[in-house]
């Protein structure tokens, strides 16, 4: 894939540089955001995962396949170590990371390493050229941009939080639909009878206060 494409596609994961594509092959945009060895694109990779594993569109193993050279497998790892370091300190949880954690196999030591990088806020290079400073403010600047959008909720943590609970009532298609509607984001005339058909009745179910009061009575 030619780089220009590339960047059109990081705008669908979280990380706009150029006009939205079309393409949501999360696992391709990874792979080859993993390839492309630039500072500038690689400061995004904690976002595009997270706004990628948030949809239900990341597959650990689906990148992993995508990559061909050792190398390459190595710098996805990494990248992903340092995603999930980030995200801890900045108090951000997923219900994804712990699992991603053991499907790369790393241990506490190398986590922890990367880790106290983030926490002690060492203006240090993790990565291809990548300081923690720009990372941090990289995702920073995602939340800033996602807080504008979901105005209606308190804080971007609290819709955060709220990504397990919304897994468990809803399938990955499904929360995303509910996402982007929540978004104001434009629905294909396929998604909007999806939505109207089975999502909306889940929402309306959901939004029951007397159903809500009982469900407070049975946690």
């Amino acid at each position: 894939m030619k780089k220009e494409n590339l960047l059109k596609r990081l705008e669908m994961f979280g990380f706009p540089l150029f006009e939205t594509g079309k393409s949501l092959d999360a696992n391709g945009t990874l792979s080859q955001l993993v390839r492309s060895k630039d500072p500038r694109l690689l400061e995004g990779f904690p976002v595009v995962l997270a706004n990628s594993a948030q949809r239900g569109l990341f597959d650990y193993a689906g990148v992993m396949k995508k990559l061909k050279d050792s190398s390459h497998k190595k710098t996805f790892r990494q990248l992903l170590l340092v995603s999930l370091a980030l995200y801890k300190v900045v108090g951000v949880k997923f219900s994804w990371a712990e699992e991603l954690l053991e499907k790369g196999n790393f241990n506490n030591e190398e986590f922890d390493k990367v880790y106290q990088q983030f926490r002690q806020r060492r203006n240090e290079v993790v990565y291809g050229g990548v300081s923690v400073e720009r990372l941090k403010n990289a995702f920073n600047n995602y939340f800033k941009q996602e807080e504008g959008k979901l105005s209606e909720l308190t804080s971007l943590q609290e819709e955060f939080g709220l990504e397990y609970a919304l897994s468990q009532v809803f399938s990955p298609k499904q929360k995303e639909l509910f996402l982007k509607k929540l978004k104001g984001e434009k629905l294909t005339k396929t998604e909007k009878e999806y939505y109207s058909r089975v999502v909306r009745k889940k929402v309306e179910a959901l939004a029951n206060s007397e159903l809500h009061q009982l469900a407070q009575k049975l946690k």
